[in-house]
């Protein structure tokens, strides 16, 4: 029951000893008397340190604290450094610095870091055997920074995990921006999903030179949060359109000008509701044949617009539909949007179409609003100034979600369940009387998840992910920038670990991904080679050759260049045909792999994403294929905010067409 502390351990020190270092109130690098002092008492070979009984026993009995005790040992210093130790570096207690201008906030004592020079050093406390699996913890602290040159610094407060296997990672808890100035509140919550075999809590964060100044912290478990109730919405309306005068039987009421255009009404457009709308609303009156026509448009933001303010409900998915067209004058495709001007100030992307000629053509999206505006205006726009916009039959709903459900249990029952027919015969034993029991063990229908290095720790994570998934796909530990961070420096320790994790369960997996098209997703060393078309060439095929060799036959897909409507670094430095010619290479190497596409914002409707379109990833991939590209699938990252079935759907069954 006692602290040692000798010329070994440099982090924990006596408290009388640090009294009388710090009678003069300024840190032990300022005071040339102090550090002679302290080199002398590092030749006693310890010290011992003996708190009261009643201290130590309110801090450390049990090994788990129940209610709302705080885990940490000595939370305020009131025992010395007892428990706190240095991470890479010294710690010190003090009763004030700075000649009396840094004084404690809570206790007697406040606890610094001395001499970091990394940014993870800091100060730590193990809390083994105090911490429980599964149960969430408030961290609350109150820290500040010292040093010479710098203000203003984050400070961040981590969770380093060990698993009995020894594998370790570490959980963020909540980062401050701390000044030289005043103390401040350092707060956040964290959780452990694993059963560990060591758990550290410390603080680090600052720059060399930079010091934290820890006055206490507390670590205790977190209250439960009721679930919250859900959302009552009142008369939703559901599938009532909000538009007035839709039709365009009063001719323009309803309507205005968004800008300085002329709106005027014309016959001659479909009577049928768009696709996705019909497929969402079931069958409707037929359309009035009419349209808004809208000239004079000077800026391409100028269209037909109505105020829908009062006839919004919050938290309600809306599906946006309309026929839309251009004039003859366009010399290049244009694409034509729905909007949403909430106050002002925000502008809501809810549907865009891009149209190459004058057929008509249905534009479709969905949004959803979470906070009471005062005022929302929607508007049809896009087309370049001059350019004449035709609008007919604009429909804005609220979607039925449970009539949606509905519909797709009745197609789960209509595709993917057929009638089984079971005949017997037998020779030997009587039929009659007999009972026979059928239990499926497999589902050979692929129904996939991504998972980490994290994921494979989390007990609970693990059962149901066993339980209920037959596929798989790594978040981050196939992709280049992990494997070889840095040149020649290969890591295939994450990948295999998670590959044996799934092969073990009987779980394919999917590759994602070979290469990144994005320049920000490319490392550094790679990016410097693209001045080397040859190097870099040849970096390429040394990372498909690795790869491929190393995992034949074991990864049934591959994304093999990721994301290339966001990007295109490879194209841009070795030529348009590296893309095909990678799928050509790749499928030589493991001719078992099915090649995929992967890309993203390509099925919702409403996406502002310029790069990305349904169109766009449909044309891309017809390109590669001309190419001679062995594309064998096509992966969609499913980036959606307020999904819509119908229009979900159509992408689906087009990409598939």
């Amino acid at each position: 029951m006692y602290c040692k502390i000798s010329s070994r351990i440099t982090s924990l020190y006596d408290e009388p000893f640090f009294s009388l270092l710090h009678q003069k109130s300024k840190p032990i690098r300022r005071n040339q008397e102090t550090v002679a002092i302290l080199v002398l008492a590092f030749t006693l070979r310890s010290v011992l340190v003996f708190p009261s009984s009643s201290e130590y026993d309110s801090q450390s009995t049990g090994s788990v604290c129940d209610g709302d005790r705080n885990i940490i040992l000595n939370p305020r210093f009131d025992n010395a450094l007892c428990n706190w130790v240095g991470r890479g570096c010294m710690i010190a207690l003090y009763d004030s610095m700075a000649d009396g201008e840094v004084l404690p906030m809570s206790g007697k004592h406040f606890a610094s870091t001395e001499d970091l020079t990394e940014p993870w050093n800091g100060i730590q406390q193990e809390i083994t055997g105090r911490v429980q699996r599964k149960l969430a913890y408030e961290f609350a602290s109150v820290v500040r920074i010292y040093g010479y040159n710098i203000t203003i610094s984050d400070i961040t407060a981590k969770v380093w995990v060990q698993a009995p296997d020894l594998r370790e990672h570490y959980i963020k808890i909540a980062s401050v921006k701390a000044t030289d100035e005043d103390w401040v509140q350092l707060q956040g919550k964290f959780l452990l999903n694993c059963s560990p075999a060591r758990v550290i809590i410390c603080l680090v964060g600052p720059p060399r030179g930079t010091d934290i100044l820890l006055d206490n912290l507390v670590v205790k478990h977190a209250p439960k949060v009721p679930p919250s109730l859900p959302t009552i919405i009142e008369n939703p309306a559901l599938g009532v359109n909000i538009i007035a005068n839709s039709n365009l039987s009063n001719d323009t009421s309803g309507w205005f000008a968004h800008g300085n255009c002329t709106l005027t009404i014309g016959n001659g457009t479909p009577v049928n509701l768009p696709p996705m709308a019909r497929d969402s609303l079931g069958i409707q009156k037929p359309l009035s044949g009419r349209y808004v026509l809208v000239t004079n448009r000077t800026k391409t933001w100028m269209g037909p617009a109505q105020m829908i303010t009062d006839k919004l409900k919050l938290y309600l998915t809306y599906q946006v539909s309309a026929w839309v067209r251009i004039g003859s004058r366009a010399t290049r495709p244009q694409n034509i949007r729905v909007t949403l001007k909430v106050d002002d100030l925000q502008w809501v992307n809810c549907g865009k179409v891009e149209v190459t000629d004058q057929k008509w053509l249905e534009i479709s999206g969905s949004f959803r609003i979470e906070k009471k505006p005062a005022k929302v205006q929607a508007y049809v726009h896009g087309p370049d100034a001059g350019l004449d916009l035709l609008v007919a039959g604009l429909h804005i709903f609220p979607v039925d979600r449970h009539a949606r459900f509905s519909h797709l249990k009745q197609q789960t029952e209509k595709i993917r369940k057929r009638d089984l027919i079971l005949k017997f015969t037998s020779d030997s034993w009587p039929l009659v009387g007999n009972s026979v029991k059928i239990r499926q063990t497999e589902n050979s229908f692929p129904f996939g998840s991504c998972i980490n290095t994290r994921d494979v720790d989390n007990e609970d994570f693990v059962d149901f992910f066993s339980k209920n998934f037959n596929w798989a796909v790594f978040g981050n530990e196939l992709k280049w920038v992990w494997m070889e961070p840095r040149k020649g420096e290969l890591n295939y320790k994450d990948a295999e670990e998670l590959l044996n994790f799934c092969i073990s369960r009987n779980i394919q997996v999917r590759g994602h991904c070979i290469f990144e098209e994005a320049e920000s997703a490319v490392q550094s060393w790679v990016r410097g080679l693209k001045e080397d078309k040859y190097e870099l060439m040849s970096a390429v095929e040394n990372r498909l050759s690795d790869l491929l060799t190393r995992y034949n036959g074991k990864l049934k897909h591959y994304d093999v260049n990721n994301e290339m409507l966001h990007g295109s670094f490879y194209q841009d430095h070795l030529g348009k045909d590296i893309r095909a010619n990678i799928f050509k290479n790749a499928k030589q190497l493991d001719p078992s792999a099915i090649l995929f596409v992967n890309d993203y914002h390509v099925e919702e409707g409403r996406t502002c994403d310029s790069r990305s379109s349904l169109d766009k990833y449909i044309e891309h991939i017809i390109d590669l294929q001309e190419q001679g590209a062995p594309v064998g699938g096509i992966g969609i990252q499913g980036h959606m905010n307020s999904p819509v079935g119908p229009i979900v759907s159509s992408a689906h069954d087009k990409l598939r067409d």
